[in-house]
């Protein structure tokens, strides 16, 4: 034996770990002497000098105690535990090879695979999960997974690889790409203005039935304006409280109190005449529509496509209330509130 250390199942400095570059870098070189049949033509394969394909094969045979190759002038052949190992060695390399070939694929091939998705309740279903069908009709060989969670995803530990996040995103580990501002709109119902009138400025919200929304966090979301430049939170006390954006909008709808909806809610309505807004002149500026993932490097290519597709199919909505609307529309017979 030479000095080259061994690996011995029972530890110690002869590791596993101590001798992998050596072994593996003789694996390799034995391979391709074998499949070659020539020192020269495994390093025209490898990419390295016949001499240091010798050396890693040698050194392999030093470590296994066992002459692989039988050399003469004219030729190689395998030994009797060269064709042993070859057998046991071949498949493994054969699976590295298959997973680095398949990793390529996922990464510079036809996007394919499974997407896990993941988004808050209402942004899902009124926006992503109708953009679906789409996507798959586009990427067919791409399979979808949509989990609806108010709460902020974990994507190591749920295994996400997409998520959608409303309002303002702090996680400094993640991506986040804006898709759309997040347009949030004081609501109310014709009926409801008719009777009740709608507030002019912030304060006037106290005197008005609120409908408020519990948050995954079970707290009561603060109502968010922007008063002189300035943020301005308001709790009012809430006539009804949801733990759900479409519940509050029904609500709205039925003529029981006003809410602050997110825009992507009320767009049609509004502009149906369904709903009429309010407060639009102190409407916040600082949040959005955002999509997440953890890194712009080595992105497969199913995340990819899928970050592409929805940016583009999402920014194409007419989803700009603010633009589209007078400042302040109100029906009001009580003009004096």
């Amino acid at each position: 034996m030479s000095d080259t250390q061994t690996f011995h199942p029972d530890g110690g400095e002869d590791s596993l770990a101590s001798s992998f570059a050596t072994s593996y870098a003789g694996v390799l070189a034995f391979l391709a002497v074998a499949s070659e049949g020539s020192f020269a033509r495994a390093g025209d394969r490898l990419g390295i000098g016949r001499s240091a394909v010798s050396r890693s094969v040698q050194k392999l045979e030093a470590q296994l105690d066992a002459r692989l190759f039988l050399r003469t002038t004219r030729s190689i052949s395998l030994t009797r535990e060269g064709e042993l190992f070859y057998e046991n060695c071949h498949p493994g390399v054969e699976r590295i090879v298959q997973a680095l070939e398949e990793m390529r694929e996922l990464r510079n091939g036809p996007p394919r695979g499974h997407l896990r998705i993941c988004s808050t309740t209402g942004f899902g279903r009124a926006i992503v999960a109708p953009l679906l069908p789409g996507f798959n009709e586009a990427y067919p060989d791409i399979t979808l997974e949509l989990l609806l969670n108010d709460s902020p995803a974990n994507f190591t530990t749920d295994r996400i690889d997409v998520s959608f996040r409303d309002g303002r995103v702090e996680d400094s580990q993640v991506i986040a790409k804006q898709l759309i501002p997040m347009q949030m709109l004081v609501c109310a119902s014709p009926d409801y203005a008719r009777v009740h009138g709608v507030p002019r400025n912030v304060s006037e919200l106290l005197a008005h039935r609120c409908i408020n929304l519990r948050t995954a966090s079970g707290r009561i979301a603060e109502w968010e304006f922007k008063v002189d430049g300035h943020p301005h939170k308001l709790m009012p006390g809430g006539h009804h409280t949801f733990n759900c954006p479409e519940l509050a909008l029904q609500a709205v709808h039925a003529g029981q109190g006003i809410a602050q909806l997110a825009a992507y809610q009320v767009c049609e309505a509004l502009r149906e005449g369904r709903l009429i807004a309010c407060l639009t002149q102190y409407a916040p500026n600082d949040r959005g529509h955002y999509l997440c993932y953890l890194s712009r490097k080595q992105l497969p290519a199913r995340i990819r496509v899928f970050v592409d597709y929805m940016t583009g199919h999402i920014r194409a909505l007419d989803l700009d209330c603010l633009t589209a609307l007078p400042l302040d529309l109100m029906l009001s017979t009580k003009d004096a509130r």
